[in-house]
């Protein structure tokens, strides 16, 4: 029970985690000290998308679903749970590619509004 409720957390951080790298620079309107987090949030998951990584996150929610006794699943977060949403039969490799530039050129826009706003 105890490692099921862990998964789900996991889960949970990892969704959280994504939607802080799309989203977290508008925090940083109101906020300065949101960029020292976000900055490097961005990075990592542009990188993690550019490189084909597979994020840390992923293989402790699958050691917790393992030890509940559930499946876990051999590709990343994102082509377990997201993908499936938007692409049924698999996400390319291009999509990938894209999502991790989207990510980038979305928080500048975002980060050119915040340095907009200060001045």
């Amino acid at each position: 029970m105890l490692a099921k409720l862990l998964a789900d957390a996991v889960l949970l951080l990892h969704f959280a985690f994504v939607l802080f790298a799309i989203f977290g620079g508008l925090f940083a309107l109101n906020r300065k000290w949101v960029v020292w987090l976000h900055l490097p949030a961005v990075g990592w998951s542009a990188l993690v998308n550019l490189a084909g990584w597979v994020c840390p996150l992923t293989p402790l929610e699958n050691y917790f679903r393992a030890v509940a006794g559930q499946a876990g699943y051999a590709d990343g977060f994102v082509d377990h749970y997201i993908a499936p949403l938007v692409y049924p039969d698999a996400m390319p490799r291009q999509l990938q590619l894209a999502a991790a530039v989207s990510i980038i050129v979305w928080n500048i826009l975002v980060y050119a509004l915040v340095v907009w706003r200060r001045r």
